[in-house]
């Protein structure tokens, strides 16, 4: 059986010598031409995509030498649109962020180790201990909820038997109000020496002793008032509580410029010693009254910041307050150190979280 097609009839001329034909030389050697071009391109096409491939993979191989050396700003060049290309751009944005990281760090330590100096400087300019008076004993718990406070304290002693007590609370938190705090601390003893001192210069000869009992609560943060408000930027500004004891009377002259009433417990009552001013830094000229009490043997004056009151449970309802008055009724014959430990336990458990919401101070002082 023969079948005759164009394909038999090419083999059968090849195969029988007919190969030899001058036309079918040339339509071989045009089908070898097209073959070998054909190879050269596909060499070419090989060699260009495997440069590609190893090119960028060597790069890739670079950047993360690069990395591991510590050094985050190298880029790797990006050529085309394939995956190995978006391979590259990953590993770019990879390298960006962490340099980002790297600074954000460096960033964090710097403001850690100023945190810890203003934290440093804070501890030295807060007094260690209260001056001792025979018939007062005074104790103060401060937390700070960051590293450094903007909740501020302080004694000064007005002769050999008045003793001044300062309680503030600075706008702000953080470095910012720690600044302040000191500005008010530094503005409080200066006032206190130069009020002293003018009073005794117009008393004469009747000594510095005679001199504190012409030192009055009002003039004195009003003369705070004007210094900071001078002398500070126009949003800072602080809430602040002098009072002046007598420990022979047991005879008390307090200002209240805005702050927390503080508290005075006796026999099992809470009375509150309202404000008779405004916070202190905020207005130019502001005037500022003066009220006197009269501390009784086991009266127990509380002064305390927001920090104590203000924090929230888990439902936004603050600790108060009444439950504040609670807590030291209850423990109203307790040593000062154990109310303050009572106080600062209520409210960790009222929040359920043993980290603070702001800075909390309790200064206790209780008439012997």
């Amino acid at each position: 059986i023969s079948v005759h097609t164009r394909v038999s009839a090419i083999l059968n001329v090849v195969f029988t010598g007919g190969w030899e034909r001058p036309g079918l030389l040339q339509i071989l050697y045009g089908l070898a031409m097209l073959l070998l071009i054909v190879e050269f391109v596909s060499l070419v096409i090989g060699v260009s995509l495997t440069r590609t491939i190893t090119g960028t993979v060597h790069s890739i191989y670079e950047g993360t030498q690069h990395i591991k050396e510590g050094d985050f700003s190298h880029r790797i060049v990006i050529r085309g649109n394939d995956q190995l290309a978006e391979l590259a751009m990953s590993f770019n944005t990879m390298t960006e962020n962490l340099q980002r990281l790297v600074r954000v760090e460096k960033e964090r330590e710097r403001l850690q180790a100023e945190l810890e100096i203003a934290r440093e400087v804070q501890d030295a300019l807060q007094p260690r201990v209260a001056p001792r008076v025979k018939r007062m004993r005074v104790n103060t718990a401060c937390n700070a909820a960051r590293m450094v406070s903007g909740d501020y304290y302080d004694y000064q002693m007005l002769g050999d038997t008045r003793l001044a007590i300062a309680v503030g609370d600075v706008a702000g938190k953080g470095i910012s109000a720690a600044l302040l705090m000191a500005t008010v601390q530094a503005a409080f003893r200066t006032q206190i020496r130069q009020s002293v001192e003018a009073a005794a210069a117009a008393v004469g000869n009747g000594g510095t002793g005679h001199a504190a009992t012409c030192v009055s609560t009002s003039a004195l943060v009003t003369q705070l008032n004007q210094q900071l408000y001078d002398y500070t930027s126009a949003e800072k500004y602080a809430t602040f509580f002098l009072a002046f004891y007598d420990d022979e009377t047991g005879e008390m002259s307090y200002t209240n410029a805005g702050h927390l009433p503080p508290l005075l417990i006796r026999g099992g009552e809470a009375q509150r010693l309202e404000i008779n001013g405004m916070v202190v830094g905020a207005f130019p000229f502001a005037r500022y009254g003066e009220s006197r009490v009269r501390l009784e043997s086991g009266d127990l004056l509380v002064c305390y910041t927001d920090g104590v009151t203000e924090p929230e449970n888990e439902y936004g309802e603050m600790f108060g307050e009444e439950r504040l008055i609670e807590v030291l009724t209850r423990n109203a014959r307790r040593d000062e150190d154990q109310i303050a430990a009572a106080v600062t336990g209520a409210v960790r458990q009222w929040t359920g979280s043993p980290e603070l919401q702001d800075d909390m101070t309790l200064v206790l002082a209780r008439r012997m």
